[in-house]
């Protein structure tokens, strides 16, 4: 895109002159053109028009903009964040895994959850560092978009597996930006701008890094491709993001995880309040709200003399990364969080395989699930993308349902009313109809309270009959099968 486009995308950021500007916005009075008052004494600085922010030299898009573009009465990163909480791809969120897989707990912690947390918490540092709030949300929003069912150890396998279908590793911040660009609407993208594209990218929450700041550069689409391949070849690489609404949104998503993961385990049995470092304690706080709140407030309190740095305090940092070291020991790579986990990694392989498969067959898939999805794409995905990276493309946007009932509806067999008809799935048991021995889980509906009785035992079953006859076939009686299954109660 030329420097013109790129500054003529810039004016259409707020505050732009063909738009109206609200009451004070101006500088000036309404109807007045009187300067307005300044601000009383200890009231924060009013932030800079967006316009005027460094952000608005990365308000241009890949693609020329559309009629409706040019007069959308919306700022560059508004769209953003409108298209991507529109998108289909967000509303998956509400199903994918943050750390703890397959329990039946409303309270535990989904991906949905963390992201807003991220676009709140961004918002908060960015409107006391006169941030770009829509840029800010935007990123936030969809940073996750590429994560695969079954979190960071999905991602694991599904890496693999692409690596050893010489189509290069799987980054779930790389997927996030394919989703974006190559998968919503149709295989056509959403158009997003390069600052928000890059943001996505460039998020890391696993890095300890405690202090960012802006790359300095080139700001265009082929500087993102590059770094979008970088890291795909070197996923723990440091790529800095080019702006420092990048940074916030970065550390923000740090912020955000690390204290509700630990009360995800508190509640869940797997650590106890108890064992967080002291000194931790001490500095940070040892419960969710306070550890966001002293995080918050020392970011903001070491980054608002330094427009170049976003940053925690050397002591804060150094409280950081021993409780995120703290939740990796404890709880991320705790045994007994990772329940099943030989048994989805075997899904993910079996998926894989038999999915590039169909993608290469002559006559295209034969499965329902796999037909809609190339029905619902653009030509020039099915003509451009290779089996095995559909594949991947399909796997990285499954929810962890539907991951499982795929595993029903693919492995096991099952009753069909007539000869040759492909009967429905049968959905899949109950947690506590499943049983999992050894897995120091507790099955089966809860206990009645020690002060009341229990329950009186279920009358004895009638004999069986004589049997289904030929138009009603007999369901439900084909063994458990061996794919993973939600499970109630707490990990003890």
């Amino acid at each position: 895109m030329t420097d013109s486009s790129q500054d003529q995308a810039a004016r259409r950021l707020p505050g732009r002159a063909d738009r109206p500007s609200p009451a004070g916005s101006s500088g000036t009075s309404a109807g007045t053109g009187a300067p307005d008052p300044p601000p009383p004494a200890g009231a924060p600085p009013r932030p800079p028009d967006c316009g005027e922010l460094p952000s608005a030299r990365f308000a241009f898009r890949r693609n020329p903009p559309t009629e409706r573009e040019r007069t959308d009465l919306r700022p560059p990163y508004a769209i953003d964040c409108d298209r991507i909480l529109y998108s289909r791809a967000y509303s998956r969120y509400i199903d994918k895994t943050q750390v703890f897989w397959l329990l039946k707990n409303d309270h535990i912690t989904h991906r949905v959850l963390p992201v807003q947390l991220v676009s709140r918490i961004a918002r908060t540092i960015g409107q006391k560092l006169g941030l770009d709030p829509d840029f800010l949300e935007a990123a936030s929003l969809g940073h996750d978009l590429g994560h695969p069912p079954f979190g960071h150890d999905g991602e694991k396998f599904l890496s693999e597996l692409c690596r050893e279908a010489g189509i290069g590793g799987f980054v779930h911040a790389v997927m996030s930006v394919r989703f974006l660009e190559g998968l919503e609407n149709r295989g056509r993208g959403l158009n997003l701008t390069l600052g928000v594209l890059d943001a996505v990218l460039c998020h890391d929450g696993e890095s300890d890094f405690a202090s960012l700041k802006p790359r300095p550069g080139t700001a265009d689409f082929a500087e993102l491709d590059r770094r979008a391949a970088a890291r795909l070849l070197d996923p723990v690489r440091e790529i800095p993001p080019m702006t420092r609404e990048g940074c916030v949104v970065r550390l923000s998503d740090v912020i955000s995880y690390v204290g509700r993961d630990l009360e995800d385990a508190v509640l869940m049995g797997v650590v106890d309040r108890r064992d967080v470092p002291r000194h931790v304690a001490r500095t940070l706080g040892e419960t969710c709200g306070t550890i966001v709140y002293r995080l918050v407030d020392d970011l903001l309190r070491t980054s608002r003399d330094d427009p170049g740095l976003t940053a925690f305090s050397p002591e804060v940092g150094a409280a950081l990364k021993t409780l995120k070291d703290f939740n990796r020991s404890s709880i991320y790579y705790n045994p007994r969080v990772k329940r099943d986990r030989d048994k989805i990694k075997t899904l993910f392989r079996i998926f894989f395989e038999s999915f590039t498969g169909e993608f290469e067959a002559p006559g295209g898939p034969r499965s329902k699930m796999l037909k809609s999805y190339l029905e619902h794409m653009d030509g020039r995905y099915r003509e451009e993308t290779l089996p095995a990276e559909m594949a991947r493309d399909f796997i990285a946007g499954m929810t962890d349902e539907y991951f499982c009932s795929a595993a029903q509806e693919l492995l096991i067999p099952a009753y069909s009313s007539d000869v040759g008809k492909t009967a429905d799935p049968v959905p899949p048991p109950l947690a506590h109809e499943i049983p999992l021995p050894g897995m120091g889980f507790r099955h089966g509906p809860p206990a009645p309270p020690a002060d009341r009785p229990a329950d009186p035992p279920p009358p004895e079953a009638e004999p069986p009959g004589p049997g289904p006859g030929p138009e009603e076939p007999r369901r439900g009686a084909q063994a458990v099968p061996a794919v993973p299954a939600r499970c109630a109660g707490p990990m003890v």
